[in-house]
């Protein structure tokens, strides 16, 4: 697969100062438009860092730890998984976040993969992954992606919802499935985008106000990138593709994964016990982190990256 065509990208919605990527539209097999951003140091390169961004993401939001690699001596390249971002939204209304099977991001996967040996990505490559980029990337790495090391930041190896409403979770999402009706929002979500509409007092993301106030920055000028809340397809979906992971033993892979105290958004139970038996891996805890790790405080932000890129120099 080619490179791709040149795709936007939205300098006013970067902090001033952050490098400027090359933005490449992409498909993927089954003919849907992926957006990418390829970040290249100046020089030679020590590797490359495959970002796999989480849930309702996009690539601008990642234009500051990729500004963090590039200064540690690292390319990066990150994307819009399909139906976010600029990508291909799958169904309408456009704010609705929604997949048919889990197993289609891999066709993402594999074509972020294609763009990077087309342009030549310098090697070794590495994983970075947040939040449900951890679930593909971690099926991913089931999968043999042709990366030497891992970092998870709060990887969505399970999902927050009440253990009483878990069963009904179950029988919605399949029912609708069955029905045709995936399309829909699951119960409890709506339009709203959380990062545009919530309060930074109390928000489940970050204790950073200028991190937060980026973020909801990114989608007052560009409400093209916003996503709201997540349909009954991908919750069935996300449901039965976490069961599958959760069932398979670490890959022979070195990780490591970072957790706040704080967090909320994913569950933090599977993401200790995977890291409890991952032979070569290692569970990092940050006290009073919320789930943006990334996009916390310096003080975790800063380590985090700093231990990342320290496992990518030392499988370099």
């Amino acid at each position: 697969m080619a490179e791709g065509t040149p795709a936007p990208w939205f300098d006013d919605a970067t902090a001033p100062g952050l490098p400027r990527p090359e933005a490449r539209w992409i498909r993927a097999a089954d003919g849907i438009r992926l957006r990418t951003a390829l970040w290249r140091p100046e020089g030679a390169a020590r590797g490359s860092v495959l970002i796999f961004p989480g849930r309702t993401e996009y690539v601008e939001k990642y234009a500051p730890p990729a500004a963090a690699l590039l200064a540690r001596g690292y390319a990066a390249l990150a994307i819009d998984w399909r139906g976010q971002g600029l990508a291909g939204r799958l169904a309408g209304p456009a704010a609705l976040g929604h997949v048919g099977r889990f197993a289609d991001y891999q066709r993402d996967v594999a074509a972020l993969v294609a763009q990077a040996r087309a342009a030549g990505l310098p090697r070794p490559w590495h994983l970075l992954a947040h939040s449900m980029g951890g679930a593909i990337g971690l099926r991913a790495l089931f999968s043999e992606l042709e990366v030497r090391s891992a970092a998870f930041s709060a990887p969505m190896w399970g999902i927050v919802i009440p253990p009483r409403r878990r069963p009904l979770a179950w029988a919605l999402s399949t029912a609708a499935r069955i029905a045709r009706m995936d399309a829909r929002f699951a119960p409890g979500q709506t339009a709203a985008s959380y990062v545009a509409t919530a309060p930074f007092a109390g928000n489940a993301l970050t204790r950073d106000p200028q991190m937060f106030g980026l973020m909801q920055q990114q989608l007052a000028l560009h409400p093209e990138l916003a996503l709201g809340g997540a349909s009954l397809g991908w919750l069935g979906a996300a449901l039965w593709e976490l069961r599958a992971l959760a069932a398979r033993p670490a890959p022979a892979l070195p990780a490591l994964t970072f957790l706040g105290s704080d967090e909320t958004v994913v569950e933090p139970g599977p993401i200790r016990a995977r890291m409890a038996h991952w032979p070569d891996g290692a569970l990092v805890d940050f006290a009073g982190a919320r789930h943006e790790l990334l996009m916390e405080l310096p003080e975790v932000r800063d380590p985090v990256l700093d231990r990342a890129a320290a496992l990518f120099d030392r499988y370099g």
